[in-house]
């Protein structure tokens, strides 16, 4: 199988925060990628932005290195002096005045113009304020904001609002990687596309639905930000919320930016209250010389919750009945994430001996491994009767597409070209992002104005006990996490 490779137009992509730890990892090594596979013109431009004094050449020696320790390991050294040279950089002060006017100079009027803020929120606006006031950006320019959209709905409505002064919001892309990833794309082409799953993805054939995102590393690093955020902020409110949406929506009329955004939408207007019996909460515990949560962010009475596990309710006809199960942790079992749909079984057993006989899934793998697989009841092989067991049909990206599933862009490559194309689908949109703020907020208020602490949970579980219950009361039980 070949992939179709599509060039993009010129383009001049400014990256503010130029020499931070998500521009290392992800941001450089990514675009590198796409150069190297022939997917940017030769004329497209790359300028670095930050604080830090250095020069156009120094920036190139961080690059290489970005590239070196991130990047492809057999990155051929012809294609990275390619790269390079398409680098420029610029000292700059983004709550000053230093640097603008050097910015703009180097700015093409027409290119495409993309403006990636991979700086902390509360940055955006000096930022989006400068570029209008020094009239870098064009009428088309766009830019790239990074989560969190603000921390609760007040904020994030400030933070659009501060958007909207100088962007339209055609030119805002507030990027999720999570929504970049290929398997997470394929789960729309799997409902839409095909026969199969669409009359059967309703409340009369599937029992419930499970989304798990489990970590193995804790918070030590980040434990500042995350003791101010929790894994609902980090990872629920956003993230998951994402893949219940792709999960739930109905058709777009057309895969088209606001046509999908607008059914997006629609799924997390549709949410019910949770109920305060229906969220378990967990706090990761020291082990064996490890340090616990509390530790890794030096606050020994931190309330703030490192899991989360509960169960939403939709309320529409597609699915008035099915729950949804969501959990997400540090400090678990292994790292995986994926979603499972669970069906319903058969309304009449016809088997003598059925006791083996499951519920078919189909499950969506994001990491690691991205792939799917739906899980289905076969008699098993040998005389003696009409036994059954239950076996995957496994489509794992990297064998059945060959190379390209083996080297399928990661989801920063996939979302940067995007944004130089002008394509807004798998961004959120400002009425999106506030709308699951004004789901979650009430949870958090709870949480905030109760008196009990997070559940304890020892590392390399599965998460607190609770978290089993609040399916083992439906008579239900979690997938196993393993990777």
């Amino acid at each position: 199988m070949v992939s179709r490779l599509i060039e993009v137009g010129d383009f001049d992509l400014v990256i503010f925060g130029a020499t931070g730890d998500l521009a290392r990892r992800k941001i450089l090594p990514g675009l590198f990628r796409r150069h190297a596979a022939g997917q940017f013109p030769a004329a497209s431009r790359i300028i670095g932005a930050a604080r830090s004094d250095m020069d156009t050449e120094g920036y190139r020696r961080e690059a290489r290195d970005a590239i070196a320790e991130f990047g492809p390991r057999d990155a051929d050294e012809a294609q990275i002096a390619s790269f390079l040279d398409c680098l420029a950089y610029v000292a700059i002060d983004v709550t000053g005045e230093r640097g603008w006017s050097e910015l703009g100079a180097l700015m093409r009027p027409d290119v495409v113009q993309a403006f990636y803020f991979s700086v902390a929120p509360a940055l955006f606006g000096d930022i989006a304020e400068r570029l209008a006031r020094h009239a870098i950006a064009g009428p088309d320019a766009r830019i790239v904001v990074e989560k969190p959209f603000g921390r609760d709905l007040a904020s994030a409505r400030a933070l659009n609002a501060t958007l909207a002064r100088h962007f339209e919001e055609r030119q805002i892309y507030r990027i999720d990687h999570y929504l970049g990833k290929e398997t997470v794309q394929n789960l729309m082409a799997v409902r839409f596309a095909n026969m199969l799953f669409e009359p059967l993805w309703n409340v009369h054939y599937i029992d419930h639905v499970q989304i798990t995102v489990a970590e193995t590393v804790g918070v030590a690093g980040r434990g500042a930000y995350y003791d101010q955020s929790g894994a609902m902020r980090d990872m629920v409110q956003n993230h998951l919320m994402q893949l219940v949406c792709l999960i739930a929506m109905e058709p777009p009329w057309h895969f088209d930016p606001d046509a999908v955004r607008d059914e997006k939408l629609k799924v997390i207007r549709a949410l019910e209250p949770v109920p305060p019996g229906d969220i378990v909460r967990g706090q990761y515990a020291a082990e064996d010389g490890d340090p616990g949560y509390r530790d890794d962010v030096e606050n020994p009475d931190s309330r703030t919750e490192s899991f989360v596990a509960l169960k939403l309710r939709i309320a529409n006809w597609r699915w008035q009945g099915v729950p949804f199960y969501l959990r997400t942790g540090k400090r678990l079992r292994d790292r995986t994430s994926e979603i499972a749909v669970v069906f319903r079984e058969p309304p009449h057993l016809i088997f003598d001996d059925h006791a083996e006989q499951q519920a078919n899934q189909l499950v969506i793998r994001l990491q690691p491994n991205e792939g799917m697989n739906l899980r289905v009841n076969i008699k098993e092989p040998g005389p003696g009767g009409m036994r059954l067991v239950q076996v995957p049909l496994d489509m794992s990206f990297a064998e059945a597409l060959g190379k390209e599933g083996r080297d399928m862009p990661d989801a920063y490559e996939r979302l940067i070209t995007d944004v130089i194309r002008g394509n807004q689908t798998l961004f959120m949109r400002g009425d999106e992002v506030e709308a699951a703020w004004a789901w979650a907020d009430p949870i958090i208020a709870a949480w905030e104005n109760a008196s009990a602490a997070p559940e304890s949970y020892d590392p390399g579980t599965s998460g607190p006990d609770q978290a089993l219950g609040l399916m083992h009361r439906d008579g239900r039980r979690w997938r196993e996490i393993k990777a």
